[in-house]
């Protein structure tokens, strides 16, 4: 029980002030002040609004899969004791990074700011290389057989459209 309330106390000071909120809010926030620009069009607004909701889903929901799922966290320090593949990890292995795209792209057309598509580019090569260098290596360690097996049935960046059962053989 006391490994459990660490993993949600941990994930959640790592999502506010760690990584997610300061990617998604205090970087946006010093670039743009949140400021929406006069005359943007209610429908760029609704389509910005709508990209920031769907890619914040995916790292909540990751969040939340990472702690009963896998019994750890989204921080590398304090991993999760089961390889996560269920939920959206049955679609794609990264949703969470993907969902942060999503949203980062959302608030560079809500704001129509350019530096936060700059922000967006570096995110995503900085998440590509961690992503190639530290994630994929380190889940191949400590998980040989069902890393593998997971990898080669389920894609990096463009999700499958039907679920994959890790109970099948691939």
């Amino acid at each position: 029980m006391a490994s459990f309330r660490r993993s949600i106390v941990v994930s959640i000071l790592f999502t506010v002030f760690g990584g997610p909120g300061f990617l998604f809010v205090y970087v946006p926030y010093l670039i743009t002040r949140f400021h929406i620009p006069a005359g943007e069009p209610m429908w760029q607004r609704a389509v910005a609004a709508a990209m920031i909701l769907a890619g914040i889903i995916p790292l909540l929901a990751s969040a939340l899969r990472f702690i009963y799922a896998g019994h750890g966290t989204l921080v590398p320090a304090v991993p999760t004791e089961r390889l996560v593949v269920s939920g959206l990890y049955r679609h794609v292995r990264n949703p969470m990074y993907a969902g942060g795209l999503l949203a980062l792209a959302g608030e560079a057309l809500l704001f129509s700011s350019r530096h936060l598509v700059y922000e967006l580019i570096f995110f995503w090569l900085a998440t590509y290389f961690f992503i190639l260098v530290y994630e994929e290596p380190t889940l191949a360690r400590r998980y040989p057989e069902d890393y593998a097996r997971y990898k080669r049935n389920v894609p990096r960046w463009i999700p499958r459209l039907t679920p994959w059962d890790a109970n099948l053989c691939d």
